[in-house]
C-alpha cells in the first residue's frame, strides 16, 4: 500500500494541464512517423497504424478529460528515414503501451518508445499543486511506518479519485455490461456532434446545388470534424475560383486519402492537402477524363489475352482497410504492364490444358506493382501489374475451383446481408450502422443475426446509437460506437 499510494502522489504532482494544442505539437514528430498515408503501397502497415491512431486519439481525450483508460497496447509501423529501407517494405514495428497515467507523461513514453525529439514537451513548465490533507497524511505515513489512519481521508478528492479509478480500471468483456457502462457516454458525444453533422449536411447542399455534384463522400477515415473544414475549405475554393469549378457538374466529390480521378470518375481530393492541390486538379479534370475513356479499350486487351477474363475496376470486398484508392493515368499503365506479360507468355507458350476454353465466368482485378497476389473472400483473383507470367498462370490453375465457389457464395449472401443491414437498424432504433472493410458479409451476417436475436435486451441500450462493426470496443470522439463483429451478450 505504501508503494501504491506514493506512486499515485508522485504522478499527482507532476500533472500539468495540457491543452489540445500542446498534444498535437508535442506529438507532430510522432504523427509525421506513423500517418497511414505515408504507407500507401503497404496495406498491411496502413491498416494497423489507421486502427492504432483511431483509438490513440480516443484514449488521449479520455486522459485529457482526466479519466482513468483501461491498459492498453497499441502497435505502430514507423517509417524509415532511409528511402531504400522504405522500397524495400523494411518498417520498424514498436508496441505503445498505455497506461493510467497523465498525459504528458503518455507522450513522452510514446515519443521515447519511437525514439523522437522530446524537446517541446521538456520546455513545458509543471505546476506544484497546493498541498492538501493527503500530503500531509502521506507525510505523517511516511514518517511513522506503524501505518496511517485512512478515515481522516474519506473526504480527501484525491484520495477518493484513487480508489475510484482502481475500481473501474478494468473494462467489461461483454457487450451488454460495456453498453451499460458507455452507451451514455456515446450518446453524449454524438449529441454534441450533433450541431457539426447539421452543418456539414447543409455544407453539402449548399455545394450540390452551387456546382452541380451528384453527392458528396467522405472516405477517409477522420472524424466529422474533420469533414467539415474540409467542406469548408472547399467551399471557400469554389467562391474564389467558380470558373474552374464548372467542371465538376454531374460528378460526385470524394475527401480520401488521394487526389485524383478514380476509376468510376470521380474527383478524388486529399483531406490532408492544401487547397492550392485541390485546385490543380479541378483544372485538370478534362486531361484526367481522356485517359479515362481509354480504359475499357486496355481492359479488353487484358480479356483478350486471358480467354475472355472479366476485368474487374473495384474490388468487391477487401481484407484491407482504407486501400489506396486506384487513379486511372496509373491503372492504365497497370493495364499496359500486365498486358505486355501475358502476350509475351502466349508467343511461347499454350496456357494449360485444364483450363476451362473460356474464363469469362471469372474476374480478374490488375493492382499495383507492390500488391498481393491473392484470392479474394469474393472470388476475385487480385493480380500485382508486376506478376510474372508463370506465377500467374500457376495460382489461377491452383485457385480455379475455390474462385467459383467464393463468387457463388457471395452472390448469395450479399443480398442476405443488405437485408439483414437494414432490419437491424430499423429495428434496435440505430441512428447507423456500418462496418470496417475487413468484416466480410459472412461476419457480416453472423453479427447482425446476434443482435436481432438479443433485440429484447439491446434495444433499450443502443437506441439512438451509430454503431460501426470492428474488431473492439471503443467510443469514437464523434460518438461512435465500435464493437467487435464476435462480442458475446
Amino acid at each position: 500500500m505504501y508503494c501504491t499510494l506514493k506512486k499515485c502522489l508522485c504522478r499527482q504532482e507532476a500533472v500539468r494541464a495540457l491543452s489540445t494544442g500542446e498534444v498535437s505539437t508535442a506529438l507532430r514528430p510522432f504523427y509525421f512517423s506513423v500517418h497511414p498515408d505515408l504507407f500507401g503501397q503497404f496495406p498491411t502497415q496502413r491498416t494497423v497504424n489507421e486502427n492504432s491512431l483511431k483509438q490513440l486519439s480516443s484514449l488521449i481525450e479520455t486522459l485529457l478529460q482526466r479519466r482513468p483508460i483501461r491498459p492498453t497496447t497499441l502497435p505502430f509501423y514507423l517509417r524509415s528515414t532511409d528511402e531504400k529501407e522504405v522500397k524495400a517494405g523494411k518498417f520498424t514495428l514498436v508496441q505503445i503501451q498505455l497506461a493510467d497515467r497523465d498525459v504528458k507523461q503518455t507522450i513522452l513514453y510514446i515519443l521515447k518508445t519511437c525514439n523522437l525529439p522530446t524537446t517541446f514537451i521538456d520546455k513545458i513548465e509543471e505546476k506544484q499543486p497546493p498541498n492538501s490533507r493527503f500530503t500531509a497524511s502521506w507525510q505523517k505515513y511516511r514518517n511513522n511506518n506503524s501505518g496511517i489512519d485512512f478515515s481522516e481521508l474519506e473526504d480527501d478528492p484525491l484520495y477518493t479519485s484513487f480508489i475510484l479509478k482502481k475500481k473501474i480500471n478494468s473494462e467489461p468483456d461483454t457487450f451488454k455490461a460495456y453498453l451499460e457502462k458507455h452507451a451514455n457516454e456515446a450518446l453524449v458525444k454524438l449529441e454534441a456532434c450533433r450541431p457539426i453533422r447539421e452543418e456539414v449536411s447543409k455544407l453539402e447542399k449548399e455545394l450540390c446545388s452551387d456546382l452541380g455534384l451528384k453527392k458528396i463522400v467522405w472516405d477517409c477515415g477522420w472524424n466529422i470534424a474533420h469533414y467539415r473544414g474540409c467542406l469548408l475549405a472547399f467551399l471557400a475554393l469554389s467562391k474564389h475560383h467558380p470558373e474552374p469549378m464548372r467542371v465538376l457538374r454531374d460528378r460526385t466529390l470524394v475527401f480520401a486519402n488521394d487526389t485524383g480521378i478514380n476509376l468510376e470518375g470521380n474527383v478524388m481530393l486529399n483531406s490532408g492537402e492544401v487547397r492550392h492541390n485541390w485546385l490543380d486538379l479541378v483544372k485538370n479534370v478534362k486531361k484526367h477524363d481522356a485517359v479515362l475513356l481509354r480504359l475499357p479499350a486496355f481492359e479488353k486487351a487484358v480479356s483478350q489475352v486471358l480467354l475472355g477474363i472479366k476485368v474487374g475496376r473495384r474490388v468487391q470486398f477487401m481484407c484491407r482497410k482504407f486501400m489506396p484508392k486506384v487513379m486511372v493515368e496509373q491503372y492504365e499503365q497497370q493495364l499496359r504492364q500486365l498486358t505486355t506479360i501475358l502476350s509475351d507468355y502466349r508467343s511461347r507458350k499454350k496456357y494449360p490444358a485444364d483450363w476451362p476454353e473460356d474464363l469469362s465466368a471469372y474476374e480478374i482485378v490488375v493492382e499495383t506493382e507492390a500488391g498481393p497476389l491473392m484470392l479474394s473472400p469474393t472470388g476475385q483473383f487480385i493480380v500485382p501489374s508486376s506478376c510474372p507470367s508463370f506465377l500467374l498462370i500457376s495460382f489461377i490453375s491452383e485457385n480455379l475451383v475455390a474462385a467459383a465457389q467464393r463468387l457463388n457464395h457471395y452472390n448469395r449472401v450479399k443480398h442476405i446481408e443488405r437485408e439483414l443491414h437494414k432490419k437491424v437498424a430499423d429495428e434496435l432504433e440505430l441512428a447507423a450502422l456500418d462496418k470496417d472493410d475487413s468484416i466480410t458479409p459472412d461476419l457480416m451476417i453472423q453479427c447482425c443475426e446476434h443482435l436481432l436475436q438479443n433485440k429484447s435486451e439491446l434495444v433499450p441500450l443502443l437506441s439512438g446509437i451509430r454503431l460501426w462493426v470492428t474488431h473492439y470496443y471503443s467510443v469514437m470522439s464523434d460518438g461512435v460506437l465500435c464493437i467487435p463483429w464476435d462480442w458475446k451478450i
